[in-house]
């Protein structure tokens, strides 16, 4: 995974990525404000919208009715994908327990060549394969980078933590790490700033 003074705004999510980068409406607002532009494919948004649950959650209706009213201000578009492309670039066969929204996305970043941005482990491994290291990011690094680059405040962590567990999602210790991580970056690039001046 890249640096997290390192980032790229312009990428393909998958499913859980859409969902991670909306459980909280500053870490969303941050997003959209710092110019990211999150494409998604067919696939993720009917993972997203249309894909019937056994048992639907409030959070899973919070989340939609985020990604709808984020779509009515042209958020998060979508784009198709074909059979072919996905064989194109030979990851059917290496699909290890991955979505069909992950592996989409994996795809059409290939296609189009993007960054992917993921928060399943086995999604990264594939998409570091198909793609390159490089070329993978997940929702924490982009939460850190926000915070290394001055776009969220230190008191904005407790409350996007906050509204993103209340939503049932799974990324509160690595939201915390990515923060720690975010603050020794910044010290550093002060003091190499501090070495450099005259």
């Amino acid at each position: 995974m890249r640096r997290i003074d390192q980032i790229a705004k312009a990428l393909v999510a998958d499913t859980c990525a859409v969902w991670n980068v909306l459980s909280s409406a500053v870490l969303h607002r941050a997003c959209v404000g710092s110019g990211f532009e999150f494409a998604i494919t067919d696939f993720v948004l009917y993972e997203c919208l249309y894909k019937p649950r056994n048992k639907p959650k409030t959070s899973d209706k919070e989340l939609q009715e985020r990604l709808k009213a984020a779509r009515r201000q042209d958020q998060f578009k979508n784009y198709s994908l074909s059979v072919e492309d996905l064989q194109e670039v030979a990851i059917l066969e290496q699909r290890r327990r991955v979505s069909k929204g992950e592996l989409s996305a994996i795809a059409f970043a290939q296609k189009v060549r993007l960054t992917v941005q993921t928060d399943d482990q086995r999604a990264r491994k594939l998409a570091a394969l198909v793609l390159t290291e490089d070329r993978v990011q997940t929702t924490p690094h982009v939460l850190g980078w926000l915070f290394f680059d001055g776009r969220l405040a230190d008191a904005d962590l407790a409350g996007i933590v906050e509204e993103h567990e209340s939503l049932e999602r799974p990324l509160r210790e690595f939201f915390r790490q990515m923060y720690k991580e975010a603050m020794r970056c910044r010290l550093l690039a002060r003091h190499a700033d501090s070495d450099e001046a005259p």
